[in-house]
């Protein structure tokens, strides 16, 4: 590390705190934005379309001072402690044409000394996995992180040469490339393996043999509404609601929920294999199939679907996985903001499916085996996508450290 220097960000830069903008001034539209958090994206990314919030066009001259720029350098200060990903991380501002103003809890990096730092160099540091632990260190035992200026502009950056600067960028960009190109990579894979598995699915629901029924829901189960209480930390019945659906229509067992014992609360107690649909919010018409791990009652925007004829449960499970499924459930919701899907609804969803019980125990046996081949597969890609990452952040270490 001969030549190096270490160095306060403030002896390079200095910080601009963002303004503290009131929700009763934003406005439905404008070319004036309240650039906020969320705005930064993991990774130093900009949206401008997640969650805009508008302000009006006049405050672009009333607030001059905090108008960004193209090219312009920020970073978030408030992050979740638990899991940090865009906490000073620097972000390079793109206006879009548009007005930005700076929100408080976002920060300006400044007058930089281009003849101390090369701006890459500097944003490769500040992602650092070095900086990265500074920053959660200030952390003060809260759900969230927040930082201020003089913390920030305390944080300790190895300064080279300009040249070695840039030399080390130069070997960061070819390394980031083949790092993103592998993962882009791994991601494919991971997306084909859900697509084939998926693709067999609807390939089998949509070629039906000899022996199958084709009905609408309504005439073949009873669907049931959940059960209306408050949801509480502790009590006597684990209380499942839409929100413990995830994705691929499993439980989700973190932020578990209960309710207290109640004559009219056993009425809704769930039997292991039970079918609940998600009638509303992000996961409508979902299905989940119940696994009994604990006594549990499902809440009011859950619908319970009875079968009133031979029909096995993780059978109609598999086919809410299809696409056949899916298009008749975005076909037959109301609601574009908040999809509603009620038991009216449902009961309209037709399923093709084989009467032959013993047909049906081998669909789901196979389905079974298809599936977990596909999860030992997703494990296999998510695991590499976990090390590029580890990898990246290893190459930055050795950056930092002046070994690269």
């Amino acid at each position: 590390m001969k030549n190096w220097q270490t160095k306060k960000l403030g002896e390079i830069c200095d910080l601009q705190n963002g303004f503290a903008f009131k929700s009763k001034d934003y406005v439905e539209k404008s070319n004036t934005m309240n650039f906020r958090m969320s705005q930064i994206r993991p990774g130093g990314g900009i949206d401008l379309d997640n969650n805009p919030k508008y302000l009006p066009d006049n405050y672009a001259a009333l607030y001059k001072e905090y108008l960004l720029k193209d090219g312009d350098l920020v970073i978030a200060m408030t992050d979740m402690a638990t899991e940090t990903k865009i906490l000073g991380v620097p972000t390079m501002v793109i206006t879009d044409g548009k007005k930005l103003l700076l929100n408080q809890r976002v920060g300006r990096l400044f007058e930089i000394d281009l003849k101390q730092v090369f701006v890459p160099f500097l944003c490769s540091m500040l992602t650092s996995p070095q900086i990265k632990d500074y920053y959660k260190g200030l952390g003060r035992g809260g759900l969230q992180i927040n930082i201020g200026k003089q913390e920030i502009l305390n944080a300790i950056i190895p300064l080279p040469p300009v040249s070695e600067q840039r030399r080390i960028v130069k070997k960061l960009d070819k390394i980031f490339a083949a790092i993103e190109k592998a993962k882009k990579s791994a991601q494919k894979n991971l997306a084909n393996a859900r697509e084939l598995f998926e693709s067999y699915l609807q390939s089998v629901f949509s070629n039906p043999g000899e022996g199958w029924e084709e009905k609408k829901i309504g005439q073949i189960a009873v669907v049931e509404y959940g059960f209306t209480d408050k949801a509480r930390d502790e009590g006597d019945f684990r209380f499942i609601r839409i929100t413990d659906i995830d994705k691929n229509g499993c439980l989700i067992n973190e932020d578990k929920k209960y309710i207290n014992s109640s004559k009219e609360a056993q009425k809704y107690l769930l039997n292991n294999d039970d079918l609940l649909m998600a009638r509303t919010g992000a996961t409508f018409a979902k299905v989940l199939l119940y696994k009994d791990s604990e006594k549990s009652v499902f809440a009011s925007y859950l619908i319970k679907i009875r079968f009133t004829e031979n029909i096995l449960n993780e059978l109609y499970w598999f086919f809410s996985k299809t696409k056949s499924y899916w298009d008749q459930a975005n076909t037959l919701s109301s609601g574009s903001a908040q999809p509603q899907f009620n038991g009216a609804a449902l009961k309209e969803v037709v399923f093709t499916y084989p009467k032959s019980a013993t047909k049906q125990k081998a669909m789901v046996s196979k389905f079974n085996a298809l599936s977990a081949q596909t999860k030992k597969l997703e494990a296999i890609y998510r695991q590499k996508l976990a090390d590029l990452e580890e990898l990246k952040k290893a190459v930055l270490k050795k950056a930092f450290s002046g070994e690269l």
